[in-house]
């Protein structure tokens, strides 16, 4: 399509009653009916007609809405994008020259301190993420460069000495362990298996550890962006409780611990999104704040949180700067760890002796999936994608390539149908015989993992060809009611009352007296509902990578989407890659995958300049 062609009047994504700049850019498919809405919008309560201006405010409101915390004004006309299927020339638009447009917006009434938007060098923000963004610079900061005072070295000592008895491979979780002791604010980095949980357990222990008899322990919170990470959080710790050197007390109070999502541990109103109970003025009671998942934490959610913690309390975040970030604006976790996570480095050790660098240790050593699968996640992070197409073709027994260009790419969907039903039956036969336990192993042997819900490669289109593979090879097997045996199933909503959080997984059953249960992992045990009181699930034969964070399986096989989805990204293939443990397939062509390892996700922030420097 041409910038002059004339598009469907009645198209629902053009804004009614838009002019000039505002129009072209919207017609374009760069700026949404809401992007331009908010822009006419705040230039009638500034009263201004600048139509530069006026852009740069609806290009300020899209940045969220993609996931940036502002718009680089500098660099925006290189890096624009379209959210329709319109093939305009996006460098054929009339982008205003960037000097003359910061000027313009620099002298603008809508921009300045307590003003809508806000300038910062060549970057515009809405004035609530600038906000946020400070915030969490400065707290972050401020608690970097003020280490934990007090802190009982002698007690460390042994505490070290007892928990990290050996040495090697877990030089550097000792490392992490001794740092969040040592510092108000310390992050322990790393991928899947690397053992960042094992670390938090023992970095407990020691904090447990520093409390003399008579004094009162310090009180720890275990929080999580979502239910389902908050409870394995906590399961971890339990687990890793059980096998640790420390004394009975130290294993009382680490097994009494309990995961919370953020918005609980904060004292959400289901009324109000962005405000809670603790704040500045309410702080959390907590002396130990611990935050898994960490890259799914956006920029304002990190906000709230820094917000409620005491300023002399502990911060500890845990999580992979690798994986997909936050589906709200900001990549937080990413720009925190900033540089140190750049050629194994960690901050703790090497970049910094004060400062945010201080408390960062990225774990390195993967002790958990198989040596071709990390080979694959390793070149993916480095951005070699020649060596992840070598890695792939290569053949190796647990890394399946199918596709365009793939040495099996003759052999179709075979593998992963073949997958699919083993694991399908499995589920299935015990289910029927009420075998809760291998039910649910038998749903974690294998994932078959989508970049979107809808589309030829989305959940939506394979969910219904795994369920027809099924009925043709499982003898008995019958879907299509809303609950039938072997039924996988996937929470998408919290729920409370039943301790059931969004993406927890589950199987149909069939109970000791004929009716059916719907069965649940929970800390260890099985946890039976009757499907009657489930209020919000899906069946779980495919789901998003997004969804999978957090989880790993047995085997993954991953559906590549399509060329000009805007979430084929390499965050998007490593994080799909991760969730593999024993054996991966990634089906889609050799350009797709290219594509992906080549197109990092790149979301406009001030956060890590503001921690690094320049040149960060």
């Amino acid at each position: 399509m041409t910038l002059g062609e004339v598009r469907d009047p009645f198209d629902a994504t053009l804004a009614l009653g838009s002019a000039g700049l505002l129009q072209v850019f919207n017609r374009a498919g760069v700026l949404s009916t809401s992007d331009v809405h908010v822009a006419a919008s705040l230039a009638r309560l500034g009263g201004t007609t600048d139509e530069a201006v006026r852009l740069g405010a609806a290009l300020a409101a899209r940045a969220p809405r993609l996931g940036h915390v502002c718009v680089d004004l500098a660099l925006i006309a290189g890096t624009a994008s379209t959210d329709t299927e319109t093939q305009a020339d996006l460098a054929a638009l009339p982008w205003p020259d960037p000097t003359d447009w910061l000027d313009r917006l620099a002298a603008s009434p809508l921009v300045g301190d307590d003003l809508p938007l806000h300038l910062a060098g060549s970057n515009l923000y809405l004035d609530r993420l600038w906000a946020d963004e400070v915030l969490v610079a400065a707290d972050i900061s401020t608690r970097a460069d003020k280490p934990s005072a007090g802190v009982d070295e002698e007690a460390l000592a042994a505490g070290v000495a007892a928990l990290f008895p050996d040495t090697g491979e877990s030089d550097l979780q000792r490392l992490a362990a001794v740092t969040a002791v040592r510092q108000r604010f310390s992050v322990i980095a790393g991928g899947p298996g690397t053992g960042k949980t094992t670390t938090v357990a023992r970095a407990l222990a020691l904090l447990l550890g520093q409390a003399a008899p008579a004094d009162r322990p310090p009180l720890i919170a275990l929080a999580a962006p979502t239910g389902k990470a908050a409870a394995r959080l906590e399961e971890a710790v339990h687990g890793e409780t059980r096998t640790m050197a420390v004394g009975p007390q130290v294993r009382e109070r680490l097994q009494a611990l309990e995961g919370s999502t953020l918005h609980r541990l904060l004292g959400f109103s289901p009324g109000n999104r962005t405000r809670f109970r603790h704040d500045r003025l309410h702080h959390l009671p907590h002396d130990v704040v611990v935050v898994d998942e960490t890259s799914m934490v956006s920029l304002s959610m990190m906000a709230r949180l820094l917000d409620a913690v005491r300023p002399d309390a502990r911060v500890i975040l845990v999580g992979d700067p690798e994986q997909l970030a936050s589906v709200e604006a900001g990549a937080v976790l990413g720009d925190i760890v900033g540089p140190a996570a750049a050629d194994g480095r960690s901050g703790a050790e090497e970049l910094s002796p004060s400062g945010v660098g201080a408390g960062i240790v990225v774990l390195r050593r993967v002790h958990r999936y198989g040596r071709a699968i990390a080979d694959v996640a390793e070149a993916i992070q480095r951005g070699d994608a020649d060596e992840v197409i070598a890695i792939l073709g290569a053949g190796t027994s647990n890394v399946e390539w199918i596709g365009e260009g793939a040495p099996s790419s003759d052999d179709g969907m075979d593998a992963v149908r073949t997958l699919a039903v083993e694991s399908g039956r499995a589920v299935i036969e015990a289910a029927r015989a009420g075998r809760a336990t291998d039910a649910i192993a038998a749903l974690g042997g294998f994932r078959l993992l989508c970049a979107h819900r809808q589309g030829p490669e989305g959940v939506a289109t394979w969910t219904p060809v795994v369920e027809n593979w099924l009925r043709a090879e499982v003898a008995g097997f019958v879907s299509g009611r809303d609950w039938y045996v072997g039924r996988p199933l996937i929470v998408t909503e919290n729920d409370y009352g039943l301790q059931l959080f969004n993406g927890d997984t589950g199987v149909v059953m069939e109970g000791p007296d004929g009716r059916l249960v719907a069965a649940f992992e929970r800390g260890g045990a099985i946890a039976q509902v009757s499907p009657t009181r489930l209020a919000a699930v899906d069946s779980v034969y495919a789901m998003t990578v997004h969804k999978s964070q957090g989880s790993q399986f047995g085997a993954v096989a991953f559906l590549l989407p399509s060329l000009d989805s805007r979430v084929l990204t390499r965050e998007l293939l490593y994080t799909a890659v991760t969730r593999a443990r024993k054996r991966l397939i990634i089906v889609g062509p050799e350009s797709s995958i290219r594509a992906a390892v080549e197109r990092p996700i790149t979301r406009a922030s001030g956060l890590r300049h503001a921690l690094w420097g320049e040149g960060a």
